[in-house]
């Protein structure tokens, strides 16, 4: 039999972990994403797709997965806004042509 404390986790505190608020952590170094905005929608693509896949292989430390994460986010960001862009421009298209056969 086993006690019932066997599985336990002890109580103490471990060392106090800076709240995440937009801040940078301590000892974290945040991924540089300034290039971001200029990458076209292939580019952008290409890139997260490279990013993903790296972070679903594994291997990388902590604060390399961090800075991954953040750099794929950006880029999904930025493949986001091309798509809402080139929705927008279709949307136009779209009520320009309805309005000539009306």
């Amino acid at each position: 039999m086993s006690d019932a404390t066997e599985n336990t986790h002890p109580t103490t505190p471990g060392p106090e972990v800076p709240a995440v608020d937009g801040a940078t952590v301590e000892g974290f170094s945040a991924a540089d994403t300034s290039d971001i905005a200029a990458l076209s929608y292939e580019q952008a693509r290409s890139e997260l797709v490279e990013t993903v896949s790296r972070l679903e292989t594994g291997g990388a430390g902590l604060e390399e997965s961090l800075a991954l994460w953040e750099r794929g986010e950006a880029l999904a960001d930025r493949c986001e806004e091309w798509l809402n862009g080139a929705r927008a421009k279709l949307d136009e298209v779209r009520a320009k042509t309805a309005d000539r056969t009306v």
